[in-house]
Order: C-alpha cells, then sequence, then structure tokens
C-alpha cells in the first residue's frame, strides 16, 4: 500500500513537471508572438525615433520658417495695398470716378441699382459680403438714373444689374432676379458662381454660369422711373 502511494505520489510529480513545462513554452511563444508584433509595428512605423529638440535646430526647418514668414509678409503687403485702393469693400462711387476704377482695375463687379427698388437693396447685401471674401476684385455699386451716360452705353434697362469688367472690358453681367433664380431669396453662392463663371473672382473650378437672357420682361410690376430703366 505504502509503494503504492509512492508510485501515485511519483506520477503526480511528474505531471506536475509536465504541466509547467507546456506552461513555460506556452509563455515563450506568447513573449515571442509580442515580441514580433513590436517589431513589424516599428518596421511599419519606419524604425526611427523623432527627437523634436533636434528639429528645431535643422536648417531646413528654419529656412522653411523664414519662407513662410516672407510669404505671410509679403500677403499682408498685398492685401494693405488693395485695401487703399478699395478692395475688400463694397463703396459707391460716382459718374465722374466709374471710368477710372473700370479701366485702372483687373477685376471690377459694379451694381447699377436704383435707390426706391427693393431688389437692388438685396444685391447690396450679397455684394458687402463678397467685397469682403474676394480681395482680388473691386466692388462698387453707382446710382443708374445719376450716371445716365455710361446707363445707356452699357445698354442697361432694367435693375438692378451687376455688370462684371475684366480690364476695362465688360465680360458678363447679371440682370434682375431671373439668372438667380427669379427669387428675393437666392443665395449669395448664387451671384458668387455667375462671378466665378466670369473669372472675376478666383476658383479652382468655375461655376457653370446660369441660364436666360441679360434682359427679363420682369412681369407686370415693371416700371419706367428714368432713361427708360425699369425694375427688375
Amino acid at each position: 500500500m505504502l509503494r503504492l502511494l509512492q508510485d501515485q505520489k511519483q506520477v503526480g510529480q511528474a505531471l506536475n513537471s509536465i504541466a509547467y513545462g507546456q506552461a513555460m513554452m506556452a509563455a515563450v511563444r506568447d513573449y515571442a508572438k509580442e515580441m514580433e508584433a513590436q517589431e513589424h509595428a516599428t518596421t511599419s512605423y519606419g524604425g526611427t525615433d523623432v527627437n523634436v529638440d533636434e528639429l528645431l535646430d535643422d536648417p531646413e526647418l528654419e529656412r522653411l520658417h523664414r519662407d513662410r514668414l516672407a510669404a505671410m509678409k509679403q500677403e499682408a503687403e498685398r492685401r494693405a495695398t488693395l485695401e487703399r485702393q478699395g478692395h475688400g469693400t463694397y463703396t459707391e462711387i460716382s459718374e465722374g470716378e466709374f471710368l477710372e476704377v473700370v479701366t485702372k482695375t483687373e477685376n471690377v463687379v459694379c451694381h447699377f441699382y436704383h435707390k426706391e427698388f427693393e431688389r437692388c437693396k438685396i444685391v447690396d447685401k450679397h455684394m458687402a459680403m463678397l467685397a469682403k471674401k474676394y480681395m482680388e476684385a473691386r466692388f462698387i455699386k453707382i446710382s443708374a438714373p445719376d450716371a445716365p451716360f455710361f446707363t445707356v452705353k452699357l445698354g442697361i434697362k432694367v435693375l438692378p444689374a451687376v455688370v462684371m469688367f475684366k480690364n476695362g472690358v465688360s465680360v458678363d453681367r447679371v440682370v434682375g432676379f431671373e439668372q438667380l433664380g427669379g427669387r428675393d431669396d437666392f443665395s449669395t453662392a448664387d451671384l458668387e458662381a455667375r462671378l466665378k463663371a466670369a473669372d472675376v473672382v478666383s476658383s479652382n473650378r468655375r461655376a457653370a454660369a446660369a441660364a436666360g437672357d441679360d434682359e427679363s420682361d420682369g412681369g407686370e410690376d415693371d416700371r419706367v422711373v428714368q432713361n427708360g430703366i425699369r425694375r427688375g
């Protein structure tokens, strides 16, 4: 009986040793897998730790920083020059100023308006917003009744009329609201798309110009106000 107990004890110890060995082998395999995964992640990353302090002393970074500062300074100077020339704001001009502004400015967006027309006030709101957004163009307004010479020369018969100029040449126009959806609540983006299509404001992809004639009948609400100009 005693011999049997001793044999059982030895067997138990042997089994424990085997189990311990198997557990150790499993642990070794798991550790090996973990190290392999870490090595793979390091390889994917590039295997190089980045020292930010060293980057700050990199001559290439210093050059990029200088170039960036120079570009920012140049842009600030350009904007200041444009602002002195009236860019960035929506301003009213007289008939005597019209020719100089249009011929000496590359891109001009001019609103011919009548002070009694509500739709002209709607256009004013959108023009003021666009003037702040596009520094490269000059946004102006001129009273059509007070500028009869250019109103007639440009064939403007319906107000509001937004005429776009490039280097003194009329390249496009939006007359009334028919080309903006025929609604008083058209969006600024609708007018903006026409300006982009005429290339008087910058655009990565030119918007398609809205279809329609330059002049509209305007319906029964049209009325003659002066020089044959009617409400659009």
